[in-house]
């Protein structure tokens, strides 16, 4: 036993020893990832659907490109999407982090989604965050986490109400969501920029075919260990080095304190659902409530396109007025 701990021992010294890889962080934007690249790729399996552009809305109030904070010289931007005037008061809010993989992909992703949100009545933000490729795990992190401080901190003039914001994300944009909504209490994954004054705290997750554990059982990652993908380049280690980095930014690892709302959306991808069923018995002998929607034939990104997109507004425009009754 005492010769198996100290091999153990020797083992994570090794993998703590090894510094975090910068080669993939190479300064220059990767635009791979786009919606009209993605409709051009799922129209050979799925020939009826239809991508949902913007649209303009009478009762919508659009402020793009606000800063939400600033790290070093770098300022970190955001979108407004705000409903007309309510005599119903304050706002519930939606914060939208868009996917693609942590490398790709950029807020603009979301714009439809968000602005569709406003018309019902739910101020909505799309938010920047910085990809692999200009800063490692777990900036990204960091950077969701002040965009949630910088709406607390400007809900007055936004009129909306603290005590009902969400996170909503979209694959890596998923689990970004997913893990910032679950660890408002972890110091380490907060950051020192961007409204520290407040609480990264929110009240509800919409997590869209997002991660929602890198070392469960299920996970792709799990079961492709020696595989180099997304991922890895996010983190700057393969899953064989540092499993404590991959442990730390599954959701799922903190589901034993979590008390925040979950709604799953999820498409046919299974490998997109690794811990999910075990996440809600979890949640439901806790009684907290947990929602899973399928979405059945579907797409990976089946929330950019019809005929999946007015079906899943219903559904979180129907969890965002339960669990904010």
């Amino acid at each position: 036993m005492k010769r198996y701990s100290i091999l153990i021992l020797g083992l994570i010294y090794s993998a703590f020893a090894k510094g975090q890889s910068t080669q993939w962080r190479t300064g220059i934007r990767d635009t791979s990832y786009s919606s009209a690249g993605d409709y051009r790729n799922n129209l050979k399996n799925y020939p009826f659907i239809k991508l949902v552009m913007p649209k303009k809305f009478a009762n919508v109030k659009e402020k793009p490109g606000l800063v939400y904070a600033k790290t070093g010289e770098r300022e970190l931007h955001l979108d407004a999407f705000l409903p007309g005037d309510k005599k119903g008061g304050k706002t519930p809010a939606i914060l939208i982090v868009h996917g693609g993989g942590w490398r790709s992909g950029d807020r603009s992703q979301h714009i439809p989604l968000a602005q569709h949100l406003a018309d019902k009545g739910i101020a909505a933000f799309t938010v920047e965050y910085r990809l692999s490729t200009e800063a490692l795990y777990p900036n990204a992190v960091f950077d969701v986490k002040a965009a949630v401080r910088w709406l607390k901190a400007n809900a007055k003039s936004l009129n909306v109400d603290t005590g009902k914001v969400a996170l909503l994300g979209f694959s890596a944009g998923g689990q970004l969501a997913a893990l910032a909504g679950v660890t408002s209490a972890v110091k380490k994954l907060e950051g020192d920029f961007g409204n520290v004054g407040y609480s990264s705290k929110v009240n509800a997750v919409i997590d869209i075919d997002g991660t929602l554990s890198f070392v469960h059982p299920d996970s792709w990652e799990t079961q492709n260990p020696g595989t180099f993908g997304a991922s890895g380049m996010w983190f700057g280690y393969p899953r064989t080095e540092r499993i404590d980095l991959w442990t730390e930014a599954s959701p799922f690892t903190y589901a034993g304190q979590n008390t925040t709302p979950f709604l799953f959306l999820n498409s046919s991808v299974v490998r997109m659902h690794a811990g999910r069923d075990d996440w809600k018995k979890q949640m439901d002998q806790k009684g907290v409530y947990t929602e899973i929607v399928n979405f059945k034939d579907s797409p990976h990104s089946f929330c950019l396109y019809e005929p999946w997109f007015d079906p899943m507004l219903g559904n979180i425009t129907a969890f965002i007025a339960k669990v904010f009754k």
